[in-house]
Formats: structure tokens, sequence, C-alpha cells
């Protein structure tokens, strides 16, 4: 049923491929919403400040993702423009060198945090009682949960980019399930296992992820005719390595602007808000999450059905695709936001199930805020894959930092900070800046497709992709 051959996704229905690719996307990222809100949901027993332990070194273990993304979204852009010039094993060879790369990287890293975490927390200015617990959890993250995620998602690139979102499902899920089932062990000490608290929940999405990966390998062998291990795959190109970066490097000044600028939002609703606000912007954040999952898994599906319609050389149907993508997500997040508006409280209790006071009413404050930006959301998302999947990732760069910097904190500083309106402006400014920046990347998106932005990708693609 999801299985879509390349000539479907070059030349058939628009709507149906991206649906067909989507629907798994869609699955495994609610699967990873699921992920995220039962290690809030364990960690709530825990007491508010382990909440807002975890919600304030978020930005942190997003950073560390950074360069990992990096490489990820490098290999299924270069790989779905080389599946769609039916350059089989160039495209086979992608991930694999992106696997290479991810492997030093990861460790480095970890490194980094093992020696620095107690001074990255302390940055943040939390209370005594979060600071500890904080420093905690972005330690285990970074030693048992970084390189596992890491390999389980750049591996997944490969299926993607393939159009086997089905298989990228099933490893992406599989990790989850592991993840979920682990957490109340691990966390609680259930049964014969160790109480661990908040150390245990970042252990318990490294053993996830390590199966993830063992999966993912496994359906790199089952076959020849797709993403499949073989010897030629395996051979290290130093050019390849290159392009990977050269790529990919926008996404990664893109999410470290986004990161960075989302730890200075967390030290500001810290400053103005306290535990109670800082667990609001923790919910809020986890909640948003679901709600865009639905575009986020359309973006995904439209990178591939983008670049792989850039590599067979029909452009055309790349802008059809942006646009299709940019009216689903867009009607599709507008209707959850209703829902959202109407609930907040029942919402913001299935988290933690004691809230009450300045936290649920700065929770309920916020959820209802970030309503009025979820078609902004959508929109922003599919006009990315329409760069993106044009190689086009500079743009996608650009913006995110003018959205952040230019728009998300000067707002929430001068608001919370300058003009005591305290943490609503902050909230505020989440939702102003969506809005802005889905304005102006859909201006930009139309000037550059009729600037023959995509006529000079397909033209690119199809004469590097034997290289």
């Amino acid at each position: 049923m999801f299985d879509l051959a390349t000539d479907e996704i070059t030349e058939g229905s628009i709507p149906r491929a991206l649906l067909v690719l989507a629907a798994p996307l869609v699955a495994q990222n609610f699967a990873l919403v699921a992920q995220s809100v039962v290690d809030i949901f364990w960690v709530g027993r825990l007491g508010e400040e382990a909440v807002a332990a975890v919600g304030l070194v978020i930005p942190y273990t997003a950073l560390l993702m950074v360069p990992l993304v990096m490489l990820f979204v490098g290999s299924q852009i270069l790989t779905s423009q080389r599946v769609g010039a039916d350059d089989i094993e160039s495209a086979r060879r992608v991930p694999f060198n992106a696997v290479a790369l991810v492997l030093p990287v990861s460790l480095l890293l970890a490194g980094v945090v093992v020696a620095f975490g107690d001074e990255l927390v302390a940055l943040l200015n939390p209370s005594p009682a979060v600071a500890p617990l904080a420093v905690t959890y972005l330690t285990a993250f970074a030693v048992y949960a970084l390189l596992p995620s890491a390999l389980s998602d750049t591996l997944e690139s490969g299926f993607t980019a393939w159009g086997d979102t089905r298989t990228a499902f099933i490893v992406n899920v599989s990790a989850i399930v592991v993840n979920l089932v682990l957490d109340p062990f691990l966390i609680l000490g259930w049964w014969e296992f160790p109480r661990w608290e908040i150390f245990g929940a970042a252990v318990a999405t490294g053993v996830g992820y390590a199966v993830g990966t063992l999966v993912a390998l496994w359906y790199t062998t089952r076959d020849d005719t797709g993403f499949t291990l073989t010897r030629d795959a395996l051979t290290l190109r130093p050019a390849l390595f290159r392009e990977l970066v050269e790529v990919g490097y926008p996404v990664a000044i893109q999410n470290t602007g986004r990161q960075l600028a989302r730890v200075l939002m967390v030290s500001v609703v810290s400053i103005t808000g306290g535990a109670a606000g800082l667990a609001a912007y923790t919910i809020g954040a986890r909640v948003s999450t679901i709600a865009f999952v639905p575009a986020g898994g359309l973006g995904q599906a439209a990178t591939s059905v983008i670049g792989q319609n850039l590599g067979a050389d029909h452009p055309d149907r790349a802008e059809r695709t942006t646009w299709v993508g940019v009216a689903v997500a867009a009607v599709g997040l507008s209707a959850v936001g209703v829902v959202q508006y109407l609930f907040p409280a029942t919402i913001a209790q299935l988290f933690v199930p004691d809230i009450s006071g300045p936290a649920l009413q700065s929770t309920v404050l916020y959820l209802q805020i970030l309503v009025f930006g979820y078609w902004a959301l959508g929109a922003i998302y599919t006009l990315e894959a329409g760069f993106n999947g044009a190689s086009r990732t500079n743009v996608s760069m650009w913006s995110t930092m003018v959205q952040y910097w230019g728009v998300r904190l000067p707002i929430a500083a001068g608001g919370a900070l300058v003009l005591s309106r305290g943490v609503e402006a902050a909230f505020w400014a989440v939702t102003l800046s969506n809005v802005a920046a889905a304005v102006w990347l859909g201006g930009y998106y139309w000037y550059s497709t009729r600037d023959g932005m995509l006529e000079r990708a397909a033209e690119s693609a199809g004469s590097t992709a034997a290289d």
C-alpha cells in the first residue's frame, strides 16, 4: 500500500505520491512525539523540577544533533536526486558515506558535554533544585543516546530518499517502542530495575535507537532493488564527503541558529516565569510538536518527491509538489489548532496530572497563543522542502536566522524585559515569528520559481548524479 516505484513519483499523481510517502512518516513522527510525551509523562512522576530540568536542556540536546542532522538532510537530498536520475550505485553510496562521518562527529560532541556539562547548564540560570537534574539528563543523553540516534536517523535517510518510507517507519518505531517499554523500568525502578530517574530516561532513549540501527542494517541486506548494502556502497568517497557537507552545512547553521535562539528563549522564560513558566514552555513545545507532526512528515516526503523529480528533469512537477504540500499542511494544522484552543487545560493535565496554579495558567495561555501560528508552521515546513529539494538549503538557513534572531528574540526580550510584559511576551514572540517566516518564504519561493530556480536545479542534479 505504501510502496511507490520511482516512475510513480516522477510521473504519477503528485497528491497521491505525497500522501503515500507522507503517511508512514507522519505515523513515524507521531511515534516520535509519543516517545517525548511518554518521557515527560514518566518524568512528570518525579515532580515539576524534573520536568523543568528536561525542558531546560532541550535546546542543548537539539544543538548536539545539529551536525548530524546536516548529514541526514544532505544524504536525503543527494540520494533522492541520484535515484531520480537512475544512478542507483551512486545513490546507495551516499547514506553509507554519511554514516562514516556520523561516527567521529558524535563521539566528539559527547566528549564536549562530559567535559563542560555543568558550565553549559549554568549558562541557562536554572534554580538550585533544577540545575543538577539538568546536568544529569544532558550528560546521559550525550553519552548514551546521541550516537545511536544519529546512526539510526542517517541510515533511515536512505530509505526515505528512495521513497521507501514504510521501512523508515519500521526502523524508527522499533527504536521508539523499545524506548517506551524501558521508560518506567529505568525511570521509576519497576520490577528488578534500578530507579535511575531522569538518567534512566536518557539511557532508555539510547537503547531504543541502538535497536533501531540494527533493524535498519538488517533491512539493507534484504534485496538489491533499493537502498541495499553492497560492496560498492561501502566505498568511501572523499568527494562525496565534501558534497554532503556542501549541501548540508546551511542546515547545520540553520539549526544552530534556531537552537541557540531557543537557549536564549529558555533563559528569558526562566527569568520572567520561573519554574512555572519553564514547565509551561516545555509542555507547549511538546504539544506543538504533536500538532505539526503531519506537516513535518509531509515536508520530508516533499523533499524526496522534489529531489527525484528534479533528478528526472521535471521542474514543473517539483513546483506543484511544493504548493500542494503547503495547502494540505496549512489547512490540516489549522484544524488541529481549533481543538487545542478549546481544551488547553485538559491537554496540559495530560502531561503533568498535578499541574496547578501559575504553572497551569501559563500553560493554558501558551497553548492558546500557539494556535494562531499553526497554519504558518505547516507552510514553513513544505516551503523549506521546496527549496531543500532543489539543494537551496541556504534559503531555509537565512529564513530561520531572521525568524528567530530578527523577530522572535527581539519581541520576547523586548516585551518581557523592557516593556515588562512578562512571560506572555515570549509566548507571543513564538507565534508572530512563525507567521512572519511563512509569509516571506511563500513570497520568495514564488519569485524564485519565476526566476528559473528549479530548471537550474534539475540541470545541476542531472549533471552531478553520475559523478
